[in-house]
Formats: C-alpha cells, sequence, structure tokens
C-alpha cells in the first residue's frame, strides 16, 4: 500500500507514500487481468499454455499499457518457475549472458524452464538477440519478449523463428471500464474515498486503449481533490487535470505515440519549424531513431507521394544513413529528411488509390482476369484462349495501345485521382492524352 516517511531524528511521519495506482492495480492472476481475451480466453493460445503448464518461447507485439509485462509475470507465477527479466534500454551482451548463466544455475532436472522476459525486445541490437539464440534453442530458457514494433522488423529472423507472435490489442471501451470500476472498488486507497464518476469519454479517450494510462489518469484526477471531498470524475476534470499536468499521466514515455504524431502531423502540415521541434523532442528522449526513420519514410510515401517522388528516396537515404552512423550523427540525416519532406508539396493519391483497390478487392471478391491478360505456358492453356488477343505494348507507336486491363466487372472503376499539384499534372496530362476517354 506504501511506505512511511522516516524523517533525519528516526522518527517515522503518518504520511503514507502510494505506489502508483497502476502498480498497486497490477493482476497477480488471469482472474484478475483485463483484456486480451482472444489469446487468454478459454480454450485460446496462452491460457492453454498455462493450463497445460507447457509454454514455449513467444513475442507479445501490442501497444504500451496492454498489459505485455503483466502477462509474463502472471505466466511465470502459474508456471511456479525462475523469471528473469532484462530491458532492452539499459542491457547489453554481457547482461544478457549474465542472466542465462544465472538462469542456467536455477534450473534443475524436474523443475520448468526458467522464464527470461525481455521488454522492448525491439531494441535488442543483433549482437545481443545472437547471444539469446543459442539459450533458447538449448532450452536454456523460455523466452518471452515484448515489443511495440512490429517484430518481423526489428527481431532477427533465426530468434524469430523459434518464437510464436502473439498479438495483443489496445483495451476496448469494455475492458477500460472493467478496470476502471475494478480500481474504484478493489483498491485499497480509492474505495475509502468518496469517487463519482459522472463521465467517462474524456478519461476514455485519452486513455487510447491504455490500461496504465487510464489508472494514472484516475489517480490524478482523485489526488486533486482533498482527502474528504468528493472526488468527480468528468469531462471537465479529466481535461483540467491533464492540462494541468501533461506528463502526469505519462511516467514510463507513452507520450512515445503521441509525439510521433505531432511529428507526422507536422511533416503533413508543411510546418518545418514544429516537425523539427517534435524531431528534437524525439531525440532528446531517447527515442529509437530507426522508428523515427521509418516513420519518415511512411510519410513520404503517404503524404507527399507523387507530388515529389524525390522525397521517398531521400528518407530511405536516411535511414540507411542512420544504419550506418548511428547517434549523435544520425540525428542530422533525419533533420534533413523532415525538413525535406515538410517543404515538399504534398499529395495522398497513391494513398488513396491503394485504399480504394482494398476496398474494391473486400466487396467485390476474387474477380477472374480477363483472359487476354492470362498467361499461357501450356497448350491447354492456349487452347482455352489463355492470352489470345493481348495487345504488347511495345509493338505500337508510343508504346502505347488502349485495351482493358481490369476485370469486366470493374471497367469503368477509377482508382487514381492525380491531384493538381506540378508534378501529378504532367503525369494526368499525359494520361489524359492516352486514354481519350479516362479523365485523370
Amino acid at each position: 500500500m506504501g511506505v512511511p516517511i522516516t524523517h533525519p531524528d528516526g522518527n517515522s511521519s503518518n504520511i503514507i507514500v502510494a505506489r502508483p495506482l497502476a502498480e498497486r492495480m497490477r493482476p497477480l492472476t488471469l482472474h484478475d487481468y483485463v483484456g486480451q481475451q482472444h489469446l487468454v480466453g478459454e480454450g485460446c493460445a496462452l491460457r492453454r499454455m498455462i493450463d497445460n503448464k507447457h509454454v514455449s518461447s513467444f513475442i507479445m507485439w501490442g501497444p504500451p499499457g496492454v498489459g505485455k509485462t503483466t502477462l509474463a509475470q502472471i505466466i511465470a507465477q502459474a508456471m511456479g518457475t525462475a523469471f528473469f527479466t532484462l530491458s532492452a534500454v539499459s542491457s547489453g551482451v554481457k547482461e544478457v549472458r549474465e542472466v542465462i548463466e544465472k538462469a542456467q544455475k536455477s534450473s534443475f532436472f524436474d523443475s520448468p524452464t526458467p522464464i527470461l522476459f525481455i521488454d522492448e525486445i525491439h531494441r535488442f541490437s543483433k549482437s545481443q538477440q545472437d547471444s539469446l539464440l543459442a539459450a533458447v534453442e538449448r532450452g536454456i530458457v523460455t523466452l518471452i519478449g515484448a515489443t511495440t514494433e512490429n517484430p518481423s522488423f526489428e527481431v532477427i529472423t533465426p530468434l524469430l523463428s523459434r518464437c510464436q507472435v502473439y498479438v495483443l490489442k489496445p483495451l476496448s471501451d469494455d475492458d477500460l471500464h472493467t478496470l476502471m470500476d475494478k480500481a474504484l472498488t478493489q483498491d485499497l486507497l480509492l474505495k475509502e474515498r468518496d469517487i463519482k464518476v459522472e463521465e467517462t469519454t474524456a478519461l476514455f479517450q485519452y486513455s487510447g486503449g491504455d490500461g496504465r494510462k487510464l489508472l494514472n489518469i484516475i489517480d490524478l484526477v482523485v489526488s486533486s481533490y482533498a482527502d474528504n471531498e468528493t472526488a468527480v470524475i468528468n469531462n471537465r476534470t479529466v481535461k483540467t487535470q491533464l492540462q494541468l499536468n501533461p506528463a502526469a499521466y505519462d511516467k514510463d514515455g507513452e507520450m512515445h505515440y503521441d509525439i510521433i504524431s505531432a511529428f507526422i502531423k507536422s511533416i503533413r502540415g508543411s510546418d518545418p519549424d514544429a516537425a523539427l521541434y517534435w524531431l528534437g523532442r524525439m531525440v532528446s528522449g531517447g527515442e529509437d531513431p530507426k522508428f523515427i526513420a521509418r516513420r519518415l519514410i511512411i510519410s513520404a510515401a503517404e503524404d507527399i507521394g507523387l507530388a515529389n517522388p524525390n522525397a521517398l528516396l531521400l528518407a530511405n537515404a536516411a535511414f540507411d544513413a542512420v544504419e550506418k552512423i548511428g547517434w549523435p550523427e544520425g540525428r542530422i540525416p533525419l533533420a534533413e529528411a523532415t525538413v525535406y519532406l515538410a517543404c515538399s508539396p504534398k499529395s495522398n493519391s497513391a494513398y488513396m488509390g491503394i485504399g480504394k483497390a482494398l476496398q474494391l478487392a473486400e466487396e467485390r471478391g476474387n474477380l477472374p482476369v480477363p483472359l487476354h491478360l492470362r498467361n499461357a505456358p501450356t497448350k491447354l492453356m492456349k487452347q482455352l484462349g489463355y492470352g489470345a488477343d493481348y495487345k504488347y505494348a511495345h509493338d505500337y507507336e508510343g508504346h502505347f495501345v488502349v485495351q482493358q486491363y481490369l476485370p469486366d466487372e470493374l471497367k469503368d472503376e477509377r482508382l487514381w485521382h492525380g491531384q493538381p499539384n506540378a508534378a501529378e499534372q504532367k503525369l494526368r496530362d499525359r494520361m489524359n492524352e492516352l486514354w481519350k476517354e479516362k479523365k485523370f
């Protein structure tokens, strides 16, 4: 619950320093665990592992505050095995080897394999991940990794092939409501307070599916009232406290997602000053440079696109440069790419086009490829008309000939709409000249 403060004279004060609500509410069993029922519900993958007392190595991929660390601890407790943890932010190869050695010493013939939990495994370098591989292969440890990044990008293939990947989802509003009710009725401190919940819209909105954020915001709002006052949780009190204490609900770096959002939106909005500011915030906060570089590549393709195709080349070059030179110099190519992207003309025509294509694919199903576009590697296929009447564009003047390329059911659909910028205007003019009947 908390600890008394001891003064220099040796006397203990009656003041109690409570642990944060999120820590006080950390569940110890699956019964108290909220969310991720697709993994821990009856008959689901992780639940079966626990019930069968047989856990193999796996990686949990999901946003912050959805219960990755808690789930690993619950599994270790249920298995009755030694539990070791490493943070990829502060651990190197030396620490990895030391903890593997401890795991070997703690393992006995008839005991379950020790669990090694690695938080933010995406931050481990290749050499650090290599140092884990042998221990996982030999069964010295059962690896449980947690990451907010796509493991297929960040985890080496040999290690990834030995781990199942489970995707954890943001908590739903129902999950957040359950968590809030548990906190207000079960927490030793909050259940003694007079707390009135009038509205939850802002509370859930600012939590963003993050259980830790939800509990930190509740803690923040309730602590703004005196012990003898009724603490009111509504949209106004939540917004007021978050404006007064913008980082109070974000003690463990979950602003990561808010800041990258501001960064990308500043580039999209053509504000190089704001984009550089948010870049500086990320660099000074220790953000993974490859995370920033990947977002620049996405921004170049999604928001600038065909208005300036060079933007994607420069963003990709910045990613390569960061990988080669690292910190602190890597901040310079990132800044160069950031300013270039922010100052570039913007177009999302390619992004919108692929979105329309995916929508059509989903709605219309597997439409057949027109016969004249099909490949005909066998005699039978040729007899069936595969490839017949196909017009080879290079045989015609200007290397172009009018013919149908879409399925019959979609022949009049338009997916790409060129936008009014200098680069795309040239593309539109060319397409309109070639395709007389279409308007791009």
